[in-house]
């Protein structure tokens, strides 16, 4: 037995997949369109959705945010994971990928929990909390702009009740967070996140090697 996280290959990846992944044909059918378009990389691993389904369920979850829609995916997936009179509050910019987005989420039977804004995501957050949804919300996705990962943090932590959930993605940018010589700003501004979490004592904090890094910090 090995004593640190390993790393997959790819038939271990593919493996992992054969005897785990549970993935809706809705949501294969929404990854393999995306896989077309140039930002596809953006896209979250199936294995990921599958996990943060799992953590939904788990912590019972009924209202939720996604910061960072693209086409849609995360949205999709947690929807999926709701009870009937759950709620998704997705922010994103890009009136083109969340077309593909509202599209997918009508086929799925979704639309109805959730509430697309279309704005820079810190407005929306902002004005959530001026409506007085603070300690309202039971996770946060955020997935958006590396340079506002702090700002978006902060403001998720204020919805966020005691208890409830922020997961966090990209936070091992591929491995690039843990090269010394790499100083680029985007790695700057995610190395520097990863360490302010690592001393936040609001939060019980987890980074899991799971896709690209996914930090999860319960609110305490």
């Amino acid at each position: 037995m090995i004593k640190k996280t390993i790393g997959l290959e790819q038939n271990l990846y593919e493996y992992l997949l054969s005897v785990s992944l549970r993935e809706p044909e809705i949501l294969t059918q929404l990854r393999q369109e995306t896989a077309q378009l140039p930002g596809a990389i953006m896209q979250i691993s199936p294995e990921q959705g599958q996990f943060m389904t799992l953590l939904v369920k788990l912590i019972g979850a009924k209202k939720t945010l996604d910061i960072g829609v693209f086409t849609g995916y995360s949205s999709l997936i947690v929807a999926l994971a709701l009870p009937g009179d759950g709620k998704v509050i997705a922010c994103d910019i890009n009136q083109d990928s969340t077309n593909i987005a509202k599209r997918y989420w009508q086929q799925a039977g979704v639309a109805e929990k959730i509430d697309l804004r279309i704005a820079p995501a810190l407005e929306t957050l902002d004005q959530l909390l001026a409506d007085g949804e603070a300690g309202s919300f039971d996770f946060a996705f955020i997935d958006a702009d590396k340079g506002n990962y702090e700002n978006y943090y902060e403001r998720s932590l204020q919805l966020i009740r005691p208890g409830g959930l922020i997961a966090i993605d990209n936070v091992l940018w591929s491995g690039k967070v843990a090269d010394p010589e790499n100083q680029d700003k985007q790695t700057e501004k995610i190395r520097a996140f990863n360490q302010k979490l690592h001393q936040d004592q609001r939060i019980t904090l987890s980074l899991v090697p799971i896709a690209d890094g996914l930090t999860l910090a319960v609110k305490n």
